[in-house]
């Protein structure tokens, strides 16, 4: 079993503001064998702790090739014309983003996760029982 193996990258986003343009700003991908289904992006937006969003590395690689996410976030490929975009979204309480990002680059990303944990054997690498465990379960 793999444990505490890791990958990150940093990749150039462009967050689009309607109306207004956009605005290039860097984020850190990263991806451990701790958590073997999830992608964790961070934003640095001048504050002492980064903006996390974590979601579902099946998300992000099915986006690389259709529409996915029905939640919080949703990911796409660029309309035909512009083939190495991505498009990211992400809505919470507190407002909504969508940032493009470098299709090449994610997608090398992603292939970078899957020399750790390939895709489709995720649950191998899950203890069920420890994550139990780790349940606050009240009485």
């Amino acid at each position: 079993m793999i444990s505490s193996a890791t990958v990150s990258t940093e990749l150039g986003l462009v967050l689009v503001v309607p109306g207004r343009g956009s605005v290039p700003l860097v984020a850190s991908l990263s991806y451990s064998a701790d958590d073997p289904y999830a992608i964790r992006i961070a934003f640095d937006v001048g504050t002492a702790e980064p903006v996390e969003w974590i979601f579902a590395r099946e998300l992000l690689a099915t986006g690389l090739a259709y529409p996915a996410g029905d939640g919080d976030v949703q990911v796409c490929p660029a309309p035909p014309g512009r083939r190495d975009v991505l498009n990211i979204a992400l809505s919470s309480p507190s407002g909504q983003a969508r940032f493009e990002a470098p299709a090449s680059a994610t997608s090398d990303f992603l292939h970078l996760t899957y020399d750790i944990i390939a895709a489709g054997r995720e649950d191998e690498f899950i203890d069920v029982d420890d994550e139990l465990d780790e349940l606050p379960w009240r009485a």
